[in-house]
């Protein structure tokens, strides 16, 4: 093989193992972002954003996987919530403010073809595949302080708990706990600021569904949990993928 083949080599074997690892890298969370501006100042939204680290896609082409959406006022009793349109976002909006905003994604069944791209299907739809799964995507954001413990809510198949306040120092402990239908979860794995550091090995729960990481960012901060479950229908797809985001914000000091 000639210099030039094996660069050409090396980039479509590097390019497929970006494209075999992103599927699994992607998660969706809530970030704010400037809807407009007015006399007052920038005017923000809380959106919705599907995205793999740094690198963010579409939502507007993925609204239609959304199966729930859900907001909660202070007392943690549910309010009235929809999803919007604005411009390229899909924004969270609500009757009422909310602390804490949830969201449920059916991603579908995905398979990988022997050149390592993932694509839309089932193994009994793609030709010779390689891996093949159902994923689910779950987020919590909390837009406020909480009046009493999060509860695990009930669009939430897999879901981060904090287990008291969460820290308003960067670098401080939080205990988590992740819960899988309901009940604690051994073995999820647990990695600390998704946008910032998607590649990271992550750290397993335990067997009471607990792990303690320190906060990674004063200001957003978007923790995410992995599970995979072994497959409802393994004529289809091998196994079931469950992706959980917890997302929050430290205040940073006064400019």
């Amino acid at each position: 093989m000639n210099r030039m083949s094996r660069a050409v080599a090396i980039t479509l074997g590097v390019s497929c193992m970006v494209a075999a690892s992103a599927l699994q890298a992607h998660a969706v969370w809530f970030a704010e972002r400037a809807v407009g501006s007015s006399a007052t100042g920038t005017q923000t939204g809380l959106a919705v954003i599907f995205g793999d680290g740094s690198e963010e896609s579409d939502p507007l082409k993925r609204q239609k996987l959304i199966t729930g959406v859900a907001g909660y006022d202070s007392d943690l009793r549910p309010i009235p919530a929809t999803l919007q349109a604005a411009g390229p976002l899909l924004l969270f909006k609500s009757d009422k403010p909310a602390t804490v905003e949830t969201l449920a994604v059916d991603y579908g069944t995905w398979s990988k073809r022997p050149d390592g791209e993932w694509v839309s299907g089932g193994k009994d739809e793609v030709t010779n595949a390689q891996a093949s799964e159902h994923n689910y995507k779950y987020a919590v954001h909390l837009s406020g302080p909480l009046t009493k413990p999060l509860p695990v809510f009930p669009d939430q198949t897999i879901q981060i708990v904090p287990l008291g306040p969460i820290p308003q120092k960067m670098g401080q402990p939080l205990k988590l706990r992740v819960y899988f239908k309901g009940k604690p979860l051994a073995g999820a794995v647990v990695g600390p600021d998704e946008p910032t550091d998607p590649d990271t090995v992550g750290q397993k729960t335990a067997k009471d569904g607990t792990t303690t990481i320190r906060v990674r960012n004063q200001g957003l901060n978007v923790v995410v949990a992995t599970f995979d479950a072994p497959s409802d229908q393994p004529k289809k797809y091998s196994q079931m993928e469950y992706k959980a985001t917890l997302s929050f914000v430290l205040p940073h000091a006064p400019e």
